[in-house]
């Protein structure tokens, strides 16, 4: 077993039980003591809760690591292709651990949290990490997608808020939902172009045929798929993020003729 091969399976396992941990002891110990709220909650919404806050860890872990090898990792930024680094298969294998423990997690408890949009989501990437983990192909591509998990942590806070029936309007609520908006369009969709703009620089270069029609077709079909998903999800936040802003100038027009303001 050649090195590569042990620190991938090493990291992915011990990922996969770290986040298992997460999920089933961690956070609701963790939650009770900062949020007095959980201890209210319906079993269906704990599960959610717990599910959610594993996946805020996750996302902090490889989001924040997948910005720094993307800025910073001389080999795989010089080599986009072929480029190997260590530190950015450790990345990819821990967020492969996370999406196999996600999916477990969601088939155990699918009456509560199941969702084909992300049993699609994770069996999609897996397959795309798989290749990029045993061949050692694309490295900094994967790490530059998952500087996507980075809008993950705004989205969940979002569902805490509303979960522990936060108004919408509140300032905490306002802010977090701006954010949300501004970074999931910023990592999920102008990423979008670039990455298949360089797909097309690169298509027909020798790098390129090395990778074989296996990978080349499967490079380009994860990155539909998953983008695809992207947009949906951003013309939901964007309607949510409308609506909030239409009830918003609504409750500030009552409030302006109750008090007898209207111009």
């Amino acid at each position: 077993m050649d090195t590569n091969t042990i620190l991938v399976s090493s990291t992915l396992c011990t990922s996969f039980l770290i986040f298992q941990l997460l999920f089933h002891f961690v956070s609701s110990w963790f939650s009770a003591k900062v949020s007095p709220g959980f201890n209210n909650l319906s079993f269906e919404k704990k599960i959610e809760w717990n599910s959610r806050v594993v996946s805020t860890c996750h996302s902090l872990l490889v989001g924040i690591l997948g910005l720094y090898l993307f800025f910073f990792d001389e080999a795989i930024i010089a080599d986009p292709l072929w480029g190997q680094s260590s530190l950015a298969t450790m990345n990819i294998a821990t967020a492969s651990g996370y999406l196999i423990s996600d999916l477990l997690i969601l088939i155990l408890y699918w009456k509560v949290i199941g969702d084909k949009c992300y049993i699609i989501h994770h069996c999609t990437a897996l397959y795309a990490y798989f290749f990029v983990m045993k061949d050692g192909v694309l490295v900094y591509v994967a790490n530059f997608r998952l500087l996507a998990e980075l809008s993950s942590p705004f989205v969940n806070q979002r569902w805490f808020f509303e979960t522990l029936k936060y108004s919408k309007f509140s300032k905490a609520n306002v802010i977090n939902g701006i954010l949300m908006t501004v970074v999931f369009f910023v990592v999920r969709i102008v990423a979008i172009p670039p990455l298949y703009g360089f797909m097309l620089a690169v298509y027909g270069t020798e790098p390129y045929r090395r990778l074989g029609c296996l990978l080349q077709y499967s490079w380009i079909f994860t990155c539909i798929v998953l983008d695809v998903m992207n947009v949906m999800w951003m013309i939901k936040i964007s309607k949510g993020c409308i609506k909030v802003i239409s009830l918003m100038r609504q409750e500030k027009a009552n409030n302006r003729l109750q008090n007898g303001k209207v111009d």
